[in-house]
């Protein structure tokens, strides 16, 4: 279970769990910011516009963060109140842009840690932000009911509404697994486009 690390790697642990927190957070204080600005205040009402984990994630995701190493946030939003059509698909799109952005400045910051500072847990600390943004944008992207991808697919496909509820959910079922099961690989991806984004920030300021 992911707690081991804990004991085998506190460091490790805990920087995971900064990480994984803080970009859950950041994922759903931008849903309920967006659709505030789209004219929905659900989120917003019930206190969503906060980084606070125990309002963003609540503590049962918390336990099963330290514990196994998944967590998940959420945050109520009401399609019905917002101003456009898109509104929905845009306030569905800034929580997985938002880890993509924070995936993006961490690549930046090991570059700028490796000209500037050159310390291994700052550098650490940011390679784990870059994969772990990672992650989090490829599997909130999934177009299955209940993640983000779903609202965003289907304002570009609406048929998509239209498919058999089994179908919907056998799919989704299979996408989930697959992601899971190439979850390494995912992880590895994040790590090096995170490395890669480094070393171009770096030759840049030679």
């Amino acid at each position: 279970m992911f707690i081991r690390y804990l004991w085998e790697n506190p460091t490790l642990f805990f920087m995971q769990i900064w990480v994984v927190v803080f970009s859950i957070c950041c994922h759903e204080f931008m849903h309920a910011w967006v659709a505030l600005k789209q004219g929905d205040s659900t989120a917003a009402d019930l206190g969503h516009l906060t980084l606070n984990p125990f309002q963003q994630m609540r503590a049962f995701s918390l336990l099963m963060l330290f514990f196994i190493g998944l967590a998940w946030g959420m945050v109520p939003v009401n399609p019905e109140r917002m101003r456009h059509h898109w509104s929905n698909a845009l306030v569905s799109f800034a929580g997985p842009a938002t880890n993509l952005v924070l995936f993006l400045l961490s690549g930046i910051a090991v570059g700028l840690n490796a000209r500037i500072l050159g310390n291994p847990s700052v550098h650490l600390l940011f390679l784990i932000g870059g994969g772990i943004n990672m992650i989090l944008f490829i599997i909130n992207m999934i177009p299955v009911p209940g993640f983000d991808g779903w609202h965003i697919a289907t304002f570009f496909f609406p048929k998509l509404q239209a498919g058999g509820s089994e179908l919907r959910t056998g799919a989704g079922l299979m996408l989930i697994i697959g992601i899971f099961v190439f979850i390494d690989r995912i992880s590895q991806f994040g790590f090096n486009a995170t490395l890669w984004i480094g070393e171009q920030v770096l030759n840049l300021m030679l």
